[in-house]
């Protein structure tokens, strides 16, 4: 089987396993249903392995078909990289790079991105907000080129890291509650207190948990919110208090009715970083922004 057929044959299934129905992966391959189904029946033939359950509908894939989905995502990537890189060899690096980033890293992504952008004009940049899993999927998947995530706490699996920042936390009040006026606070104290906090299927609440832990006490927060935003709101206008990265105090400047009082007993911090896929080789675009991080100063 013709090698350029094999590949077609494989973005049929990516796709199948995707939509999770023959017509709509059909359409996202822009064929018609018969030529996507006949292309798979082909790759089963090729491999003297059925797929797919097939019955009224799409029944999912079978143990062999779930193995070779993982090839083809792979196989996939790297025709793509090798096409990537060729153009890149001949025409300069152009293209788009997509990055994950969890939500309560989104606030050192331009400490990346900025000089990346100035030593690349020709790149776009696409930048995700998404949960650590969600990275580690997309990254495996190859559906994203890089994360930025935590690089410990719950680092990632299959992956290379490079620091870029070090975040460490504070306890947000209003300007009238009791303990803005604190020029710290222990994390025992603040569990005690009113809080809105992330919710707990993300990284950043499950490592401020963590800490809270270690100081010997459990929040029970009256808010959970999946965004920053919120946060900010319910401090200020709601008259909780909440655990915030430092960080996004550099890129936004509190509120003057609301007071950052830092955290101790611990003075915890977690460490913010790039990951991209341990894999070889790396492509030329994946390179760039690794060097890019790297050129970064320490965290």
């Amino acid at each position: 089987m013709a090698g350029a057929v094999v590949i077609q044959h494989l973005a049929y299934l990516v796709a199948l396993a995707h939509e999770g129905h023959f017509g709509r992966a059909a359409a996202a391959c822009h064929v018609t249903q018969p030529t996507l189904s006949a292309g798979i029946r082909r790759l089963e033939q090729e491999l003297g392995v059925p797929l797919v359950n097939r019955g009224r509908r799409y029944g999912g894939l079978t143990p062999e078909g779930e193995r070779a989905l993982e090839w083809a995502q792979r196989v996939l990537a790297d025709a793509d990289g090798l096409r990537g890189d060729i153009a890149a060899m001949r025409l300069g690096l152009t293209g788009r790079v997509r990055i994950g980033a969890v939500p309560t890293a989104l606030a050192s992504v331009s400490l990346l991105t900025t000089p990346f952008r100035a030593a690349h004009p020709g790149v776009t940049l696409e930048v995700r907000s998404l949960t650590s899993q969600q990275i580690q999927r997309g990254l495996l998947d190859s559906e994203l080129d890089a994360g930025i995530t935590y690089l410990d706490g719950e680092p990632l699996d299959h992956v290379r890291g490079v620091p870029l920042a070090r975040e460490r936390y504070v306890l947000l009040v209003g300007a009238d509650h009791p303990a803005a006026g604190q020029e710290a606070i222990p994390w025992a104290e603040a569990a005690e207190l009113p809080l809105c906090l992330l919710t707990p299927d993300m990284q950043g609440r499950r490592l401020v948990d963590a800490v809270f832990r270690e100081a010997g006490a459990e929040p029970t927060p009256v808010v959970e919110t999946n965004s920053v935003t919120v946060l900010f709101a319910q401090v200020r206008d709601g008259g909780l208090a909440s655990v915030m990265a430092d960080a996004w105090l550099r890129l936004f400047a509190a509120p003057e009715d609301v007071r950052a009082v830092p955290l101790v007993a611990p003075d915890a911090s977690h460490l913010v970083g790039l990951v991209v896929l341990d894999r070889e080789p790396v492509p030329l675009l994946t390179r760039a922004l690794v060097d890019a991080a790297r050129a970064l100063p320490g965290p």
